[in-house]
């Protein structure tokens, strides 16, 4: 399947959701965050703050495209990644104090805090925002002079200074050790860097304060440029109850899908529509909450062949797939031939879960991949489908036992 480039997506993400003012707007708040796209392949940073980048070291053009997991290191607690990946997957927020890395490679603590923006039309996650306050160690008790230690350690390829007031765990990046060798007994203060504590900085209520207000800040602002648009946003999920018909990382995989294609549950009373994709909507002109729990038969008219629907019943029954020419219709009236494929998908069970119909309009000349026969790229979608469904099933399994 042919999708679009990286680069384009990634400023589709941003423009076709909010005015072209957002990204200026969003640069004068004084926070530290990044905004992250689930429906682009490998969940990638689409705008990182100003005061992101100040904090990190790492130019625009370095962090955009880019996951994550570029802030982490060897020292990083895999299990607080793990609750973020999870937190992902069940489309929720999460907090948790997390160790990360300048570009220069120096560590340093944030209080992480996550969290889904919906989309007000249809509840589906749009975007993912990552608010990042730096942790301030809290002086040790001790008889040792380093205790507390306060200095300029080294500057990032930004030109800013970063200050550090003693160090979480005692952690020293090999980057800073040329600069800390002209300080007097340094050997005292790297005795006990060799062993890691899993226990992560104490988050005062000033840095939960913080926090609280960033989120307010944000959203209030993504709201507000998403109004110029009419595609309203929210930080929670408003929207009718039949939206959440699959499970949140099967909605997220299905989402990198390009084509035009519905997903219907064989198991519910009158085989419904349980995922829509965007390609569809454009087809049809019809909005997610316009299609989801119907039958497939919404699209049909006065002047559609009934034995091609009795074609369909009986590749249902039977479990098989079928291929069909049939004639359908848009929101606005008008008809269209749909070249429409349909396949059972199996679970990792091997029982059939849903079944896939992949629509191709015969009346558009501009299709994507031309070179390929209209067969192979419904077949590939089918592919696709296939690989989401059972991906996402051994991981409900895992996530279960």
């Amino acid at each position: 399947m042919e999708q679009q480039p990286m680069g384009t997506s990634i400023e589709q993400s941003i423009n076709n959701r909010y005015s072209i003012w957002v990204r200026e707007a969003l640069d004068e708040l004084p926070h530290s965050f990044t905004i992250t796209d689930p429906s682009i392949s490998g969940h990638p940073i689409v705008f990182a703050s100003r005061e992101f980048l100040k904090m990190s070291g790492y130019s625009r053009e370095e962090v955009i495209g880019k996951n994550g997991r570029m802030f982490q290191g060897s020292r990083t607690n895999r299990r607080s990644v793990m609750e973020i990946r999870e937190a992902i997957r069940e489309e929720r927020s999460i907090q948790v104090s997390l160790l990360n890395y300048h570009k220069n490679g120096t560590p340093f603590w944030i209080l992480f805090h996550m969290f889904p923006v919906f989309s007000k039309e249809d509840g589906r996650v749009i975007h993912f925002v990552g608010v990042q306050v730096p942790i301030i160690p809290k002086p040790r008790r001790s008889g040792s002079e380093f205790s507390r230690i306060e200095m300029n350690l080294c500057e990032n390829g930004s030109g800013f200074r970063d200050t550090v007031l003693g160090f979480c765990r005692r952690e020293v990046c090999s980057d800073t050790v040329a600069e800390l060798g002209r300080i007097s007994n340094l050997d005292q203060v790297l005795t006990d860097d060799t062993e890691l504590h899993d226990t992560a900085c104490k988050v005062s209520d000033l840095e939960k304060r913080r926090v609280n207000t960033a989120i307010s800040n944000i959203v209030s602002m993504l709201t507000h440029y998403s109004e110029s648009t009419g595609r309203l946003v929210s930080d929670r999920r408003c929207c009718p109850s039949n939206m959440s018909l699959v499970g949140a990382s099967l909605n997220i995989s299905l989402g990198r899908i390009k084509q035009s294609f519905v997903l219907t549950d064989p198991h519910k009373s009158d085989f419904p529509i349980v995922y829509a994709s965007d390609a569809f909507l454009e087809l049809t002109g019809y909005g997610r909450h316009e299609v989801l729990g119907r039958n497939c038969r919404f699209l049909s008219g006065k002047e559609t062949d009934v034995s091609t629907h009795l074609q369909i019943t009986n590749s249902i029954q039977t479990g098989k797939a079928c291929t069909v020419c049939i004639l359908n219709y848009r929101k606005d009236g008008s008809p269209f031939w749909n070249f429409l494929h349909m396949s059972p998908i199996r679970n990792a069970s091997g029982k059939i879960a849903y079944f896939v119909e992949v629509q191709m309009d015969l009346n558009c000349g501009s299709h994507e991949n031309k070179n390929l026969r209209p067969e192979i790229r419904q077949l590939s979608v089918v592919g696709a489908v296939k690989v989401a469904v059972r991906s996402s099933g051994m991981i409900a399994t895992t996530s279960d036992s």
